[in-house]
């Protein structure tokens, strides 16, 4: 499933825009209850209006929840944005650490989002378990854990370190685009015949076809077809 994943997505990636790690980590916050999508409209005005961590510490609130607004729960996450900044700036010199025991102590940064950053941002092997990842591990039998850090180690247990990041982002790919939690595209999934949950969705390729989302779509049902 591994070797699968990995001919599936082989360019996999945070689907977040981001050009430096302190982005990438407010970014992964915005994304909370919303899509990739949404926040990639945002953060061009909002990452040339505040180019470092000083700059999100010294934001005016209010300009801040009002760019923040299209991504929902905008006063929340401007607490978490104007929380990063300072402690960024009181405690890591203005940089955005690179380990995880670090990440964790910043506002409204858990172990799924520290774990995004070090993986694409600082190249550090780790694994993201948000809503895709771990419906699709319990799905495939990797794991019955439902604690997302439970799922965490019991994947990483599975898999070796160099795949983590990788691993992660190929996951929630095939979430978004095949593995679809109502109606997964069973008959058109390249992963099928290694599947215990395969008959969760239809099976006829026709139809499963007409489930397959995402610009790899055409990719996708080849390498069914070729099978």
């Amino acid at each position: 499933m591994l070797r699968c994943l990995g001919e599936e997505f082989p360019d996999a990636r945070a689907e977040l825009d981001f050009t430096n790690p302190l982005e990438l980590l407010v970014a992964v916050v915005l994304s909370a209850q919303t899509t990739d999508v949404r926040v990639n409209e945002v953060t061009p005005r909002l990452f040339a209006r505040y180019k470092s961590a000083a700059d999100y510490a010294g934001a005016d609130r209010t300009e801040l929840e009002e760019l923040l607004r299209p991504t929902g729960f905008f006063r929340a996450k401007a607490n978490s944005v104007l929380g990063i900044g300072a402690a960024l700036t009181e405690r890591f010199g203005g940089e955005v650490p690179g380990k995880l025991e670090d990440l964790v102590t910043l506002p409204g940064v858990g172990r799924k989002t520290a774990n995004v950053v070090l993986g694409n941002a600082f190249g550090l092997p780790g694994i993201t378990v948000d809503t895709h990842f771990g419906r699709l591990v319990r799905r495939w039998g990797w794991t019955s854990e439902e604690d997302p850090v439970k799922v965490e180690h019991a994947v990483g247990e599975l898999i070796p370190r160099k795949n983590w990041t990788p691993l992660s982002n190929r996951v929630i790919f095939h979430g978004r685009r095949v593995c679809h939690a109502r109606k997964p595209a069973c008959g058109a999934c390249p992963l099928a015949k290694d599947c215990p949950s395969y008959g969760a969705g239809p099976t006829g390729f026709d139809e499963a076809a007409k489930l397959v989302k995402g610009p790899e779509r055409e990719h996708i049902l080849a390498m069914v077809r070729d099978r």
